[in-house]
């Protein structure tokens, strides 16, 4: 530990993101980047943007932007919270929702593994819920009474790593029975397949949603994410954002962010290419002996009974394709395949073929 460290930082446990190398004939299937391109509406209107405006600082409510997501999700401007990549906007979450003198925060013991690493950061006691058998989240750990109140309740809708969507009904059971504490549903993948939790937030106030452009939007160089909730939870992350920088996107971030909202059928075309890639990739995997679990994400998670998956993994790693493998327990077994273009699939079960 070094002199110059605050107290704290020794005992942090930073979040590892997914491998970024530069090898040549690279197939990148490890940190669920959309194979196609950002909108090209997106793209003009970024390079639109890089003019002499530069030298001014940009909106630092991104007011635009926020009137165009709140059209877009039928909600109202000042229930929009943006932010520097929704990991920022989580940060912000953790940090202004969740510390209540102690009391516990609840997610599932398999999930995005950031979070844990914000309850670190942000000194917020955790509570994990198993996952059941069939890697499902069980309401009931979220729904039963409790001695002490949570801090609050935050899970993936598609969970990650698994890919596995909760539905509406349940996720209004799970705020119904948590009116006083905040109920974040991270919907990073909800576009390849699954139901929005915005459409519940008119009946639970408690309800927020977090957003990113890094996935279905295919802009995860742009690092732009946001939360949708009600004036009260957005107020909190306002506070919170403006305590730590006011101008957490660029002009040029904000230009992007705003066309690509707009372009809706480039939007639409490109999640569904993913959703009938997917639906490929399940029949070829499942044909060579996979395992796969239902997903409503932009990978699919999968395990082969006769193969260990950290092999798997590197076999497919020296035939240069990069896929995710957890170390984590009761995951160990799977990897996290991103959905690719037709011909990475291919490519892909061609070298699983080799292997299995």
């Amino acid at each position: 530990m070094s002199r110059f460290w605050s107290d704290h930082v020794a005992g942090l446990a930073p979040y590892v993101p997914g491998e970024q190398p530069k090898i040549l004939d690279l197939l990148k299937l490890n940190t669920n980047e959309h194979p196609w391109g950002p909108s090209p509406l997106a793209i003009k209107a970024m390079h639109d943007a890089a003019d002499e405006r530069l030298r001014l600082y940009p909106d630092p409510e991104s007011t635009a932007l926020r009137e165009t997501l709140a059209r877009h999700h039928g909600v109202q401007p000042e229930q929009v919270f943006v932010g520097n990549g929704s990991d920022e906007v989580l940060a912000h979450v953790f940090n202004g929702l969740f510390r209540h003198a102690g009391r516990p925060l609840l997610m599932p013991d398999i999930t995005y593994s950031f979070y844990k690493t914000y309850c670190r950061l942000f000194d917020v006691p955790v509570e994990l819920q198993p996952l059941a058998h069939d890697f499902s989240i069980d309401v009931g750990d979220y729904t039963r009474k409790r001695d002490v109140l949570p801090a609050g309740i935050i899970f993936a809708n598609p969970n990650a790593p698994t890919g596995i969507a909760m539905g509406l009904d349940l996720i209004r059971d799970i705020a119904r029975a948590n009116p006083d504490i905040a109920v974040i549903v991270d919907e990073a993948y909800v576009d390849f397949g699954a139901d929005s939790a915005v459409s519940l937030m008119a009946g639970h106030d408690n309800i927020a949603v977090i957003h990113t452009f890094s996935k279905s939007r295919s802009l995860a160089g742009l690092r732009v994410g946001y939360a949708i909730g009600s004036p009260e939870i957005i107020q909190a992350l306002v506070r919170v954002k403006d305590s730590f920088n006011s101008y957490p996107l660029d002009t040029v971030a904000q230009a992007g962010a705003i066309a690509s909202i707009n372009d809706h059928d480039y939007f639409r075309r490109a999640c569904q290419a993913i959703i009938d890639a997917r639906e490929v990739l399940v029949t070829d995997l499942t044909a060579l002996g996979f395992q796969v679990l239902p997903s409503q994400a932009n990978f699919v998670f999968a395990r082969h009974p006769a193969h260990d998956a950290s092999v798997l993994a590197q076999g497919l790693r020296e035939q240069r394709i990069l896929v995710r493998h957890f170390s984590q327990p009761r995951v160990n077994e799977f990897l996290r395949i991103t959905v690719g273009t037709p011909q990475a699939g291919e490519r892909l079960c061609q070298a699983l073929a080799t292997l299995v």
